[in-house]
């Protein structure tokens, strides 16, 4: 708008000296983690940026290049969305309890919260259930508030204290208590039905034509449920249903769902967590099944990491999660956007 001042990059000594307490605040709760991790026997690990395949999940996108190979011919290769594919490989390979502090990427991604370039904190336990990772959860986002001081977190007029015993809810509950619907009823033989779905969702959500079941059920876990969560204490929101597994296990006594959880603080996602699927077979039924997906919604999908399949066949009983590192750091620092919290944010910072 004419007349307004520009704002100064980032690296402007005026706006670095706002930022940072938060960077220091990064740099302890960094500490405080690895410090956790050795204490339980992990070994931190370095797995590479460019991969085969990004992931393969119908809504992430990531960023695309090619490498020149010794004979001058070119391949497609992908940076990461998560070190996941490259962490199970070493779960393949015999490492029990391993952790990455990832620099990840995903296109399509910028705001508050988000950012195309960040860290995920990443960990797996060989021979664990899945509530074990659960409860690492709780511990290090308990020590990122200790190394920081920090008394409570707040958001967007929210606050939860990361000390209080967490709030554990089912999805199936949580769609009950906060939406009225009886989710589990809209899943049959491990698949959704969209029209049982629709039906009871049609006046809570505006629903399109082409929606998925998928789809409506993000829109009813965003409006009616997420506002909800991490209110004073944390959410762990576990059991999702079946068609959200991803890369979880679907639950041996209740087909419907899988060994899935995400947690939340003040409505804030901080973390996804799966009791490892270890069937190769149904793994690349779904991630077939997501690229026809991606490539009917978006035009183009990703390639599958053969590799990769491989090591899930080989892999032993796990569980991990992927946490939201820069978003862990954001709540235990007080900062207000998650931007505020990297030491080189995007260029088009504003």
């Amino acid at each position: 708008m004419a007349g307004e001042m520009p704002i100064s990059p980032f690296w402007s000594p005026a706006r670095h000296v706002d930022r940072r307490p938060f960077l220091q605040a990064r740099g302890a709760i960094a500490a405080a983690v690895r410090a956790f991790f050795a204490e339980q026997g992990f070994v931190e690990v370095e797995t590479s940026i460019l991969q085969v395949s990004p992931g393969n999940e119908t809504h992430l996108h990531a960023p695309r290049t090619e490498i020149v190979c010794p004979d001058g011919g070119r391949a497609a290769r992908y940076l990461r969305t998560s070190p996941e594919f490259a962490c199970k490989k070493l779960l393949a390979a015999g490492e029990p309890r391993i952790f990455e502090l990832a620099r990840v990427f995903r296109d399509r991604e910028r705001g508050d919260l988000h950012l195309p370039e960040f860290t995920m904190l990443e960990w797996y336990r060989a021979n664990a259930a899945y509530d074990a990772i659960m409860a690492d959860c709780i511990v290090v986002v308990a020590h990122a508030a200790q190394a920081t001081g920090i008394g409570q977190f707040s958001f967007r007029g929210r606050t939860c204290d990361p000390f209080a015993e967490p709030e554990l809810l089912t999805v199936g509950y949580a769609f009950e208590r906060f939406a009225g619907i009886d989710l589990l009823s809209t899943i049959r033989d491990g698949e959704g039905d969209r029209g049982a779905l629709a039906a009871a969702a049609g006046r809570k959500v505006r629903i399109a034509d082409d929606d998925t079941w998928s789809d409506i059920f993000s829109k009813v876990l965003v409006e009616h449920v997420e506002p909800h969560l991490g209110q004073e204490r944390l959410s762990i929101l576990f059991e999702y249903p079946a068609p959200e597994a991803a890369l979880a296990r679907v639950k041996a006594s209740d087909p419907r769902v899988a060994e899935r959880f995400e947690i939340y603080a003040c409505g804030v996602e901080l973390a996804n967590g799966f009791g490892e699927l270890t069937d190769a077979q149904e793994q690349r039924r779904r991630f077939q099944s997501a690229m026809a997906e991606k490539q009917r919604r978006y035009g183009e999908s990703y390639p599958l990491d053969e590799d990769f399949l491989a090591a899930v066949a080989g892999m032993p009983e796990a569980s991990g999660v992927a946490l939201g590192f820069d978003r862990l750091v954001m709540l235990a620092s007080g900062a207000p956007r998650v931007d505020q919290v990297v030491w080189t944010p995007p260029v088009d910072e504003s």
